[in-house]
């Protein structure tokens, strides 16, 4: 499990995941979905899994980079 939690995993994923499908639409699935939510027209249980499944890199990559920034202020923080 430590290989998901390592940014030469989660950087990769986050970009090829997250801005797919390159050749075959004009935009990524996460800007289409992301109108589609503020239209109101995200219903189908089908989308909704998409955005999951388009999201988890860019959501595990914000939590990483979160704990480890958290973790370096409080390690600074405490030194004299």
């Amino acid at each position: 499990m430590n290989y998901l939690m390592n940014y030469m995993f989660l950087v990769p994923a986050a970009l090829l995941i997250g801005l797919a499908p390159f050749p075959f639409a004009p935009e990524p699935h996460l800007v289409e979905k992301s109108r589609m939510f503020m239209a109101g027209t995200l219903t189908r249980p089908l989308d909704i899994l998409d955005v999951v499944w388009h999201a988890w890199p860019l959501v595990l990559l914000g939590f990483k980079a979160g704990r480890d920034l958290g973790a370096r202020l409080i390690s600074t923080r405490e030194e004299p």
